[in-house]
């Protein structure tokens, strides 16, 4: 089983960062993907951010990001970090890990954390 713990949201300013972190624990396996998903109030959840991990690190964004946002990896802490700038009110929501990961059957299997609340106001 894997646990996923979020920390780092809160209330910030418009312009201002954040960084979110998501430390993993359990039995992670070599081959998997952390990504944050974010939830924003009447609209259906959406992807943040992908990591793969792998030594090219592939990472990918959603078409909002547009640069704002860096996602990095810690595998030696099972943990993935979402460093957030130009925080707009738009972005306020619940920020959430996601854990993919390649079993010993080669089946896929996600977990999910609990959410982490992010607010962007003056």
């Amino acid at each position: 089983q894997v646990q996923l713990e979020e920390s780092g949201g809160g209330l910030v300013q418009p312009g201002g960062s954040l960084r979110l972190s998501c430390a993993a624990s359990g039995t992670i396996f070599r081959i998997n993907t952390m990504a944050w998903f974010r939830q924003i109030p009447g609209k259906q959840r959406e992807l943040v951010a992908t990591s793969n991990g792998g030594s090219g690190d592939v990472t990918r964004y959603g078409d909002f990001v547009k640069g704002r946002f860096n996602i990095s990896r810690d595998n030696a802490k099972n943990t993935v970090y979402l460093q957030m700038s130009s925080l707009e009110p738009e972005d306020t929501g619940v920020y959430t890990c996601l854990l993919r990961q390649m079993r010993s059957d080669y089946t896929w299997v996600e977990y999910w954390g609990q959410g982490t609340q992010v607010t962007v106001a003056s």
